[in-house]
C-alpha cells in the first residue's frame, strides 16, 4: 500500500486507461491534476473557454472513437462549460468531463465567505439528464472515476465533480492494475424473427423501396449489407446528414435526405412505395420538417428500442444491429428479376450520374461577394481528398451538401444543440485526433466572433487547420427568418469585419476572398495546405438555406 494525493492517483488512472490527450482550461481548483497529467506525458491542450474545451473533447471522440476527456474548473468555469456539455450529451460521443467542485468542508460550522464560486453543478447537470458522479470522500474518488468512465465509454457524456479539499486529500492505494475500465459494448443483436417477417411482407410488395441510412448504420459497418439489399430489392439509397457520403460512388446513391436533398433525390424519393430506415433518427432536419418522405409504410431499424417512433411514426419497428438486421432481411427476401426493379435501370443510373449541383440554383455572385454554394463547390474540388470537414451553425451550413468527403468518419457538425459558436472547438479536437487529415472548419462570422479566442489555441498547439469564415456580416439565419415574418432585420446585421488582419499577427496564413478569381489564386495553397490557414470568405448573404425556408413555413405534423 502507498499513500498518495487523490489528484495524483486519478491522474495515474487516466494515464493507465490509455488517455493520451485531455482538453481543458486551467483553474485554481483543478490545477494540481492538470499539472500532474502534463508531467505524466498526457498532452494537455488548453482552451480559452470552457465550452470549447468540452467541444474539443467531443471532436476528439468523434475523430478517434476513443474517450474524449475535458478538465474544467468549478463554479463559473462549469457554468461556462454547460453549453458544450449539453450539446455533447446529445452527440452520442463518449466524453468524460471532470470538474472541480465546492469543498466538502466537513466539521466547519462557520467559515470565511461567501463562496464566490458557488454553483450547484450537480443539481444543474443532473437536471439536464446527464450522468453525474460526486465522491463523498477521498477513498471514494477512485471508484467515482471508474463509474464515470464506464458510463461515458458507452457513448454518453458523464460528469465527475471533484471537491477541492478531496482532491488534495490523501488516499491509500495498492500496487496493481487500475480499477478504472472502459465498458464493454453490448453484443450486437439480431432482430426478432416476427419483426423480420413483418418487414419482409412489406418489402416483398414494394416495387420502389427506399433505404434511408443514418450514422448508426455507419457505426455498425452496414454499408455493404445495405448495398446488397438495395441490389436485391431494387431500392435507391439515401443517407441522413451525419452519415454524409456513406454510399459515395454507388450508382443508386441519391445523397442526403431532407433539407439538403437535391432535386433529383426529391423527385425519386416522392415515388417510393416503402421506406426502410436503418440506424437513423428521423428528426426534423432529416425529415425536412415533415415533408421529406411520402405517406408510405416505414420500417425503422435501430439498436435502441426508444429511438423507434421517437421523432417519426414507424409502421414496423425492428430492434437490432443495423448490419445484422439488414443481412436478415436480405436472406429472407427473394431475388428479383430486372423487370421487378424499375429503379435499377440505365436511365436512372444515368440521371443520377449526370446531376450537377449547379442545376438546382442560379449563381448569385455580387460585385463584392461570392455565392457561398459556388465557393463550397470550388473548395471541395481544390482541397485534398483526405480531409475532415467540420461545420459550425448558421444560414451557411446548408453548404454541407456541396462538400464531398470520403465517408461519414470524415464529417462532423457541432449542431446537436442547434447552436452557433461550437465548431471551432470541435475542429480543434478533430485535428488532434486525426493529424493525418486536412481538417477544415466552416464557421460564420457570428460564430467566429463568439469563439475567436481559440485561434490562439490553434497556433499554440501547432494544428495545421483551415478556418473558412463564411462572412455575411450578419446573423444570416435570423435575417431570413425576420424577413419571412415581415419584421425589421437591422439588429441582425453588422459591420463587415475583416478577420484576416486579426488572425495574421498570431501566425495564420490569411486571405480574403470576394470572388471565384480570388479563390482560384489560392488553388495551389489549398491543394497542399501547410500550417494554419484562415480565409475570410465574403459571401452573398441573400442566398437563403432551404432549412430556413422550411422553418419559416414549417408544418411539423406527420403526413401519415
Amino acid at each position: 500500500m502507498r499513500t498518495v494525493p487523490v489528484y495524483e492517483v486519478l491522474a495515474e488512472d487516466l494515464k493507465a486507461l490509455g488517455v493520451d490527450t485531455v482538453f481543458g482550461l486551467m483553474s485554481d481548483c483543478i490545477c494540481q491534476i492538470f499539472s500532474t497529467l502534463d508531467a505524466m506525458g498526457v498532452r494537455m491542450i488548453g482552451a480559452r473557454h470552457e465550452t470549447n474545451a468540452v467541444m474539443m473533447a467531443m471532436g476528439y471522440a468523434a475523430a478517434t472513437g476513443k474517450l474524449g476527456v475535458a478538465l474544467v474548473g468549478r463554479g463559473p468555469a462549469m457554468a461556462n462549460a454547460m453549453h458544450g456539455t449539453i450539446s455533447t450529451a446529445k452527440s452520442g460521443m463518449p466524453v468524460l468531463i471532470i470538474s472541480g467542485d465546492a469543498p466538502l468542508g466537513r466539521g466547519l460550522v462557520n467559515g470565511l465567505g461567501p463562496d464566490l464560486k458557488a454553483f450547484p453543478a450537480a443539481t444543474v447537470v443532473r437536471a439536464c439528464g446527464i450522468p453525474t458522479f460526486q465522491p463523498g470522500s477521498a477513498d471514494a474518488a477512485r471508484q467515482s472515476l471508474a463509474d464515470a468512465v464506464a458510463e461515458a465509454s458507452l457513448g454518453k457524456t458523464a460528469v465527475l465533480l471533484l471537491p477541492t479539499d478531496l482532491q488534495v486529500g490523501y488516499t491509500s492505494v495498492s500496487d496493481g492494475p487500475s480499477p478504472v475500465k472502459l465498458s464493454v459494448a453490448p453484443k450486437a443483436q439480431a432482430g426478432r424473427q416476427s419483426s423480420i417477417d413483418t418487414a419482409v411482407g412489406l418489402l416483398r410488395q414494394a416495387r420502389r423501396p427506399l433505404i434511408v441510412a443514418g450514422v448508426g448504420a455507419h457505426r455498425a459497418g452496414a454499408r455493404q449489407a445495405l448495398e446488397a439489399l438495395a441490389e436485391q430489392t431494387g431500392a435507391l439509397l439515401v443517407n441522413a446528414l451525419k452519415a454524409k457520403d456513406l454510399f459515395r460512388d454507388n450508382p443508386y446513391n441519391l445523397g442526403i435526405l431532407g433539407s439538403s436533398s437535391t432535386s433529383v433525390a426529391r423527385r425519386y424519393v416522392e415515388q417510393a412505395d416503402c421506406v426502410l430506415a436503418v440506424g437513423v433518427a428521423l428528426n426534423s432536419l432529416t425529415m425536412s420538417s415533415g415533408i421529406a418522405l411520402p405517406a408510405v409504410p416505414v420500417i425503422h431499424v435501430d439498436s435502441v428500442r426508444t429511438n423507434i417512433n421517437r421523432w417519426w411514426p414507424a409502421d414496423v419497428g425492428i430492434v437490432g444491429d443495423a448490419r445484422l438486421v439488414t443481412e436478415q432481411l436480405t436472406a429472407a427476401l427473394p431475388q428479383r428479376s430486372a423487370a421487378d426493379k424499375p429503379w435499377h435501370t440505365e436511365q436512372v443510373r444515368a440521371e443520377i450520374a449526370a446531376f450537377e449541383h449547379t442545376m438546382d440554383f442560379q449563381v448569385a455572385h455580387t460585385a463584392r461577394t461570392i455565392d457561398p454554394r459556388i465557393l463550397t463547390l470550388e473548395l471541395s474540388r481544390m482541397l485534398p481528398e483526405n480531409r475532415h470537414i467540420v461545420f459550425d451553425g448558421g444560414n451557411f451550413m446548408a453548404n454541407w451538401a456541396y462538400f464531398s468527403v470520403p465517408g461519414p468518419s470524415h464529417f462532423t457538425h457541432s449542431l446537436d444543440s442547434g447552436s452557433v459558436g461550437l465548431g471551432l472547438g470541435t475542429a480543434i479536437g478533430v485535428a488532434r485526433g486525426q493529424p493525418d487529415r486536412t481538417v477544415v472548419v466552416m464557421i460564420g462570422d457570428g460564430g467566429m466572433l463568439m469563439s475567436m479566442g481559440e485561434i490562439e489555441t490553434i497556433i499554440r498547439e501547432d494544428l495545421p487547420m483551415i478556418v473558412l469564415v463564411m462572412n455575411d456580416a450578419a446573423y444570416g439565419a435570423e435575417v431570413h427568418i425576420l424577413r419571412g415574418q415581415n419584421m425589421p432585420v437591422a439588429k441582425a446585421e453588422f459591420f463587415d469585419v475583416d478577420f484576416a488582419p486579426m488572425a495574421e499577427p498570431l501566425g495564420f496564413d490569411c486571405h480574403t476572398v470576394r470572388s471565384v478569381d480570388d479563390l482560384k489564386k489560392l488553388e495551389h495553397l489549398l491543394a497542399k495546405p501547410d500550417g494554419p490557414i484562415l480565409i475570410d470568405c465574403k459571401i452573398n448573404g441573400e442566398v437563403i438555406a432551404p432549412f430556413i425556408t422550411e422553418f419559416i413555413h414549417k408544418d411539423t405534423g406527420p403526413k401519415h
